[in-house]
This record gives structure tokens, C-alpha cells and sequence, in this order.
């Protein structure tokens, strides 16, 4: 589905991803560890284009995204959940999720309704259609902007830290909707600092470390048979914590 080949970025000098390899197939869970500036984020980033690669390719369903002058429309179908929520704060709950696919014109604002209220009322925040974001809890504000990335019929969801700005009684909230939509057979590379979700979660972990990763494989591989030195030093570290 995803094929990553040899992904550089470079921010003037500083030399943030060094040559990225990975390959996700449909249904595969990733998630994404290592230390706080290793590039981790930017990878996301890059895979969706939403930072330009330095070099390298991103294949996404046989198309390569980059210098691709389809990337915008191919680059729907990569859904993408962010730390902060980015909900317009001028729009209602409603109003955010049917937005993108009443502009795109990929639902009339009827069909878009009607779906984003189907969604809300799966996850119990149907009563919420008509308040504005900042009537929420950080929980369901985060579980608004999956809805308004599941609303988009995405083939992959990119997640970048999705509970790290929660309460820890509110990460619960979104974990639990991120469980339900893996059963329903989505895909999903996850940047998460919640090793222990990640390790009971994914099926497949990453480890990345200054801006290559170094280690890859199933998450008992990584978590309970690690074998690159900077992995071992970077769980030790966790697990005293």
C-alpha cells in the first residue's frame, strides 16, 4: 500500500531524515518510537506532502507522490490526526467534520451530514453536532478530528502524537476509538510517545533514532527482544521512568 524509498529531508543544514525505508502493507498497524527530535513527525509529514522531501520517493496505491502533479487528489485518501486537533474554532462540531468533502465536492453537504452524524453517534457524541470546539473536552476533540479524517473514506490514517496533549483520564477516550476503527480494517502509522498502547496495540514497530531507523520488526520483537544498542538504552530509559 505505502512504500517508502530512501525519504532525506533537509532543513538548510540541519539533516533531519537521513534515508527512510518502510514498507506498509493494507492493514498493518505501525507504530513509531524513539527519542523526541529524531524526525519521526517530519516523516508523517513528508509522507503526505505536507513537508516537501529534500529526496526519495513515497509510493502510496502504485503512484509516487512526490513531483507528482496529482498529489493533492491522490493525497486524500492519507488521513491525518494531529497533536493539537486543528478544529476551526468558528464552526460547529458538524460544520468541521462535513467541511473538506462538501468543498471537494466528494459528498453534497446532505450526504456529508448525514455521515458525519452516523459517525458521531457510533463514538456517543451526537449531542455535540451543534457545539463549537471549544465546549469540549480535549478527548472529544480529538475524537471530532478522526471523525473528520474517517468522513474522507481514507485508505491510511497518519497519526502524530494523538493523545499527547490529553489528560490522562481523556487518552482512554481516543485509544478505545483508535481500537475500533483497527477492527474495521484500517491502516495506520502511529508517532506516539504511549509505549505501552503501542506495544499492545501495533503490529508492527519501528524504532527511529537521528534520523534513520534503526530497528524494525513485530512489537515483541522490539519491545521484548531488542537488539540495536541505542533501542535497548531508549527502553531502559522508559521503563525506569
Amino acid at each position: 500500500m505505502l512504500e517508502i524509498k530512501n525519504l532525506k529531508k533537509e532543513f538548510g543544514s540541519k539533516k533531519v531524515l537521513k534515508g527512510i525505508n518502510l514498507k506498509v502493507e493494507k492493514g498493518d498497524i505501525v507504530g513509531v518510537i524513539g527519542p523526541s527530535g529524531c524526525g519521526k513527525s517530519t516523516m508523517l509529514k513528508c509522507i503526505n506532502l505536507l513537508v516537501k522531501p529534500t529526496s526519495g520517493h513515497v509510493i502510496f496505491l502504485g503512484d509516487d507522490l512526490v513531483d507528482n502533479k496529482r498529489f493533492e487528489v491522490i493525497r486524500r485518501k492519507i488521513g491525518m490526526v494531529f497533536q493539537q486537533f486543528n478544529l476551526f474554532e468558528n464552526m460547529t462540531v458538524l460544520e468541521n467534520i462535513t467541511l473538506a468533502p462538501t468543498l471537494l465536492k466528494i459528498m453534497s453537504k446532505k450526504e456529508a451530514e448525514n455521515e458525519a452524524l452516523a459517525l458521531l453517534d457510533k463514538i456517543n457524541l451526537k449531542d455535540k453536532a451543534n457545539s463549537y470546539p471549544h465546549e469540549l473536552s480535549g478527548g472529544q476533540k480529538q475524537r471530532v478530528a478522526i471523525v473528520r479524517t474517517l468522513i474522507m473514506k481514507c485508505d491510511i490514517i497518519l497519526f502524530d502524537e494523538p493523545t499527547s496533549a490529553l489528560d490522562p483520564e481523556m487518552i482512554g477516550e481516543v485509544t478505545n476509538l483508535m481500537r475500533q476503527i483497527a477492527r474495521d480494517g484500517m491502516t495506520m502509522v502511529i508517532v506516539s510517545h504511549e509505549i505501552n498502547f503501542i506495544k499492545n496495540f501495533c503490529t508492527k514497530v519501528i524504532f527511529m533514532s537521528d534520523g534513520i531507523i534503526l530497528e524494525e520488526g513485530s512489537s515483541d520483537e522490539i519491545f521484548n527482544h531488542p537488539k540495536n544498542p541505542k533501542l535497548i538504552n531508549f527502553l531502559s530509559k522508559i521503563n525506569n521512568i
